[in-house]
């Protein structure tokens, strides 16, 4: 069975949480896009790389952390066809995938233990997708168009 595929990326602000689920997430293999380091960055160059490679069908869905998650995912929703769910709770991040089919999921480093950002990130990929909401999906395709 073949893992699945996942980009991650990071500023400045989410390295070590980033690192901690790469390394807790052995059921997923992931492309990462950095940052590295601590030293000051730009999220938006971080995001972007991360989606289009969502976006060209590289990976399947990504992973965003910054301080707080917000910035992430302001910048990742810039892009057509990136659905990024910024999420606090297991609830919100189940819902993420099962109500909008989240493609990008965005957390803050600043804001969230690493045990609870763990179990929002299984919760989101556990999410099925529920095909009653796919009219308000279609509705969002047509806002980018």
């Amino acid at each position: 069975m073949s893992k699945l595929k996942l980009a991650i990326a990071s500023d400045h602000a989410g390295t070590n949480l980033k690192s901690y689920l790469i390394s807790e997430l052995k059921e997923v293999e992931f492309t990462d896009f950095g940052t590295q380091s601590t030293e000051s960055v730009d999220y938006p160059d971080y995001a972007a790389k991360a989606c289009q490679s969502v976006l060209e069908g590289k990976v399947e869905r990504a992973i965003l952390v910054c301080g707080t998650g917000i910035g992430m995912s302001i910048a990742a929703n810039k892009i057509p066809g990136i659905r990024a769910a910024h999420v606090e709770s297991v609830f919100t991040a189940q819902l993420s995938g099962e109500h909008n089919l989240a493609n990008v999921l965005c957390l803050g480093e600043r804001v969230t233990g690493t045990g609870h950002a763990l179990m929002m990130v299984r919760a989101w990929l556990n999410s099925k997708f529920e095909s009653r909401h796919q009219k308000r999906l279609d509705k969002i395709t047509a806002l980018e168009k």
